[in-house]
């Protein structure tokens, strides 16, 4: 079964609490959970999250406390596809990205109305097969997102058009992480993808971890580390800019 996502219409997110299951609700496409001690005072950067195959937009939130408590909203979409034989799984092959965007756009949109999230600082995280989407709507927007973490995971196929054109994926931040033992995807895919985007002048980074396909604790903090890694150099550049303009004032 394939989730007519472009018809779908996003109610306020629900909050997803860290020390426990979240409460019961009806059946929803998206969650939001929110740091510990949120602020509207602050606007937080926003990472969306999609779940590997054979989970949901729910099961995957028990990773959130591992990539941070306290940095992020986290967004965690559901995959279009319901996987047969299995209750409340869901996958996201390529060719039933029918509406996926639509859905992605519409459920940042609500996130941002509901809580306070920076516009300019939303990284979409991909693990396992949700690499797939991670890497076509970031490629295919990079005007919109500031980071795309791919971990475990396969690169997209061009179908007729191209994934990107290289003129804007210029400078877009990446992180790949890839575990040595995965067997369901070749070390040699992932390595294809850090070639195809530091290619089109990316700023592709790359780690290996002794680990098969499961998506271990460690490669969630460093994707942690590596966005606010990217927030720190941009803080930087803005200070570093308004003390040159300051002493260009002076003359």
């Amino acid at each position: 079964m394939i989730l007519p996502y472009a018809t779908t219409t996003l109610d306020r997110p629900e909050v997803g609490p860290f020390d426990g299951p979240p409460a019961e609700r009806p059946a929803a496409p998206a969650r939001v959970v929110l740091p510990d001690r949120y602020t509207d005072r602050y606007a937080y950067p926003l990472v969306v999250l999609f779940h590997p195959a054979g989970m949901n937009e729910e099961a995957i939130l028990e990773s959130v406390p591992h990539l941070s408590r306290q940095n992020f909203v986290v967004l965690s979409l559901r995959g279009p596809r319901a996987e047969a034989g299995a209750e409340s799984a869901y996958g996201w092959r390529a060719a039933d990205f029918d509406g996926v965007e639509d859905y992605f756009l519409k459920a940042v949109a609500q996130t941002r109305r509901s809580f306070h999230v920076h516009s300019e600082r939303i990284y979409l995280v991909g693990l396992g097969e949700g690499t797939l989407p991670a890497y076509k709507l970031g490629l295919g927007m990079p005007d919109r997102v500031a980071g795309i973490a791919a971990l475990n995971g396969p690169f997209p196929k061009p179908n007729d058009n191209p994934l990107f054109r290289l003129e804007t994926v210029r400078g877009l931040k990446a992180f790949i992480g890839h575990g040595l033992l995965n067997q369901a995807v070749p070390m040699d895919a992932a390595r294809h993808a850090q070639r195809v985007l530091f290619a089109a002048g990316a700023d592709a980074q790359f780690r290996t971890y002794m680990a098969g396909e499961r998506i271990e604790p460690d490669m969630l903090r460093d994707v942690n580390r590596w966005i606010i890694g990217n927030l720190n150099a941009e803080t930087d550049r803005l200070i570093l800019r308004k003390k040159k303009a300051k002493r260009r004032r002076k003359f």
